[in-house]
């Protein structure tokens, strides 16, 4: 395979499978932390090795390793292999998804972002979900007909802060995830919501389903419900261990345990909240969302950008959500083309660096 964003969660998990499997590694591609990559390196022996930067690239244990956008796109056009998944994060998963589809490569997707900001211009037939949610509801369907799409939140690590303490939480506080152990955006965007806007835009370009809700779900057992156009309900439980999804994602089917059983005889309290726009700002957005889904780039961009300006101390946690409304506010123009989207993209990015909140 090749493997976009093998240092993060998802890369790391994701060769767990391919050493259980005993799943050859073409290329590894990783953002900039080069000490774990060497490590990979000697395990996997992969043919060929990107990295985000000059100076990551220069810090490897490989031979004529490259970096930069260009670099990571030659890398996926020239493999062999017809496996990509990405696992980047953020917005420069998109064009690696684009150019793994368009060189006609199986795409096992945990790249939020790909579908968020450009669903509407890419084959979501081709791509097999990663994520615990969509995994799950891939899972309970099989072609089944789906009349709504119920996906959980864990309510992220400022659930049960009061407002007025969430408004300004340091970032070390928002970093402490109740349940899982992420990347700092992720878990940022867990702490906003914005991460179950994502998760309702992917679903809504890979289910072809408009009626799509979120609740919060703590103990993150539960990852998906689907209501039956028969009137059944069905949820998808299992431990908390990605190596699931991604096994199934990389290989189709699984006939062995991977993440254990849950103990029915332990489990915590199970209960389901509602998601309030009170706690959580951004989820005003839902049904606009739901009803012009081409505007999730804006939410990206806008995200994108409060998350840099968060994680710099230039503005507090609660500015986050006001400043992707504000955004909403600023553009209301869907993209009619994937040009058009990565312009807008770049537009509202700039907009809110400079945006005051």
């Amino acid at each position: 395979m090749v493997l976009l964003g093998s240092t993060g969660s998802i890369g790391r998990a994701a060769l767990d499978i391919a050493e259980r499997f005993n799943l050859p590694i073409e290329t590894l591609v990783a953002g900039f932390n080069s000490d774990l990559l060497n490590e990979q390196i000697g395990r996997f022996k992969p043919r060929r090795v990107a990295l985000a930067s000059r100076a990551a690239a220069e810090k490897t244990n490989f031979p004529n390793a490259k970096y930069g956008e260009a670099a990571i796109l030659e890398a996926i056009e020239e493999s062999e292999s017809d496996l990509v998944v990405n696992a980047l994060s953020g917005f420069c998963g998109l064009r690696p998804t684009l150019t793994a589809l368009q060189r006609g490569k199986r795409l096992a997707l945990a790249n939020k972002e790909s579908l968020a900001c450009a669903g509407a211009f890419i084959d979501a037939s081709k791509i097999r979900p990663i994520d615990s949610e969509h995994f799950g509801v891939w899972y309970l369907s099989r072609d089944r007909a789906i009349e709504r799409v119920i996906l959980t939140a864990s309510g992220g690590a400022l659930r049960d802060l009061s407002l007025a303490e969430a408004e300004n939480a340091p970032i070390e506080r928002v970093l402490r995830h109740p349940n899982w152990s992420m990347g700092a955006k992720i878990t940022i965007d867990s702490a906003t919501m914005v991460n179950k806007l994502f998760e309702i835009l992917e679903a809504r370009w890979l289910f072809g389903c408009g009626a799509i809700d979120a609740v919060i779900e703590r103990s993150s057992i539960f990852h998906a419900l689907i209501a039956f156009k028969d009137g059944c309900v069905t949820a998808h439980a299992s431990p908390t261990d990605m190596r699931l999804a991604i096994a199934y994602a990389i290989m189709g089917e699984l006939n062995e345990p991977i993440a254990g059983e849950i103990d029915l005889f332990n489990l915590p309290p199970i209960r389901f909240e509602r998601i309030k726009a009170e706690r959580y700002p951004v989820w005003a957005l839902k049904e606009t969302l739901l009803k012009e889904p081409k505007l999730g780039v804006v939410l990206n961009a806008a995200n994108e950008a409060a998350l840099s300006r968060y994680r710099s101390g230039a503005i507090g946690f609660g500015a986050i959500s006001r400043l992707i409304l504000d955004a909403f506010d600023r553009f209301d123009a869907p993209p009619s083309s994937i040009d058009e989207s990565l312009d807008l993209h770049g537009e509202a990015y700039r907009w809110a660096m400079e945006r005051n909140v």
